[in-house]
């Protein structure tokens, strides 16, 4: 295939993301990883997967930054997962060297690509690709509210016994605590939520979604989500490579939208071929957009205690 996608990071999130993008014959697959024969293998064992799925992509792995040369799009996984009871400032300090130190290799052997980060924590990591790199804004972006809403309507659907699709929702802000579900956007069959749910009981589902991660990694004990991340991120990798111009939720850099400057938080963006094409401003109420802005400035506190 003429189109390549190289993952960094050969964990759960990366090898699922490398799976799932060559199964859609998106793109063929460099899997990226600095543990000595785990991309290799993980790479070897889907490749074998190709006669029963029928896809064409190639995936390989290496071990080599450089093999991320003529990349499309670069996507982030690599890090530390956040274990029970870990803060996100806390998460930050330990993925800052390593997210500063990729990057550069990133944008030395790949210098036309688009970065999608999913390190957490998501927005932070961001900010700091962005300036690490030297990309233009709009070729560095996070994966962030695409999980965030994906998790909300997933939940809501669950509570109202109905398909997920039948939920139409956005949630923006920062990927954690202080997430903003959009109100005005969130109808079942059109129906606004608030006349399907009482306010306690959504009140309740939308903390919930605030700690989706949280929740499965305590489940877990070792470990954190991975197959509704990796989805969330090839629904971005496709919009990339379709051009689709598909509105989405992505960290995002703003520059004066919703009143926030220089700063990587989750907004509605048009993606498309060159990344994030445009930021779209939606109506929210005052108290959403006070919760946005109180957002950006949690991920730039946190952003400067990295220091590098």
């Amino acid at each position: 295939m003429e189109r390549k996608v190289s993952v960094i990071g050969a964990g759960f999130v990366g090898t699922m993301t490398a799976q799932r993008i060559v199964e859609k014959n998106l793109a063929d697959v460099a899997l990226i990883d600095i543990v000595e024969g785990l991309p290799q293998g993980k790479a070897l064992d889907i490749m074998q997967s190709a006669p029963i799925e029928g896809f064409v992509g190639r995936i390989t792995g290496s071990n080599d930054f450089a093999d991320t040369a003529h990349s499309d799009i670069v996507v982030f996984t690599a890090g530390f997962p956040r274990t029970p009871g870990m803060r996100r400032d806390e998460l930050a300090l330990k993925n800052g060297g390593i997210v500063a130190s990729v990057v550069k290799e990133i944008a030395r052997h790949a210098p036309d690509c688009i970065i999608i980060m999913v390190t957490n924590p998501l927005d932070v990591m961001t900010n700091l690709a962005w300036r690490t790199s030297g990309f233009p804004a709009h070729r560095v972006m996070g994966m962030g509210g695409i999980l965030d809403t994906a998790r909300y309507r997933a939940f809501l659907a669950e509570e109202l016994n109905v398909p997920p699709s039948d939920i139409e929702a956005i949630v923006l802000g920062s990927h954690g605590d202080t997430m903003v579900p959009a109100d005005i956007r969130t109808t079942v069959g059109g129906v606004p939520v608030g006349q399907r749910i009482e306010r306690v009981r959504l009140n309740a589902i939308i903390e919930r979604t605030k700690q989706g991660g949280a929740e499965i990694v305590g489940l877990l004990k070792s470990g954190s989500a991975w197959h509704a991340p990796s989805s969330s991120v090839v629904a971005m990798v496709e919009a990339i490579l379709a051009d689709s111009k598909r509105l989405l939720p992505v960290s995002a850099h703003l520059t004066g939208q919703y009143g926030i400057e220089d700063i990587y938080i989750g907004v509605p963006v048009k993606l498309g071929a060159a990344g994030v094409e445009e930021i779209q401003e939606i109506t929210l109420s005052g108290e959403e957009l006070d919760g946005l802005r109180r957002s950006a400035e949690a991920v730039r506190g946190t952003l400067k205690k990295i220091k590098l």
